[in-house]
């Protein structure tokens, strides 16, 4: 998946449950550590913040966070 592509915060989290179900490692994302509807996405031993999952994750952003959780972009 090329960083050009655009996503909301939804849709990412049901690609990040996907490769993460595949490699057998936990997700899980805690909304009350976040402020307003930001929340903490944790992928095994990694964690990045997730914006409003309803709005729309440009691509400068999407990069950061994949290398947050340590996964290629490739992988989804």
């Amino acid at each position: 998946m090329p960083y050009n592509v655009r996503m909301n915060g939804s849709e990412l989290l049901g690609k990040i449950r996907r490769y993460a179900k595949g490699r057998g490692l936990q997700v899980e994302l805690v909304t009350r550590k976040g402020k307003g509807s930001h929340g903490r996405l944790y992928v095994g031993g990694r964690f990045t913040t997730v914006k409003d999952r309803k709005k729309e994750i440009g691509p400068s952003l999407l990069a950061k966070m994949l290398r947050d959780l340590g996964i290629d972009p490739n992988d989804l």
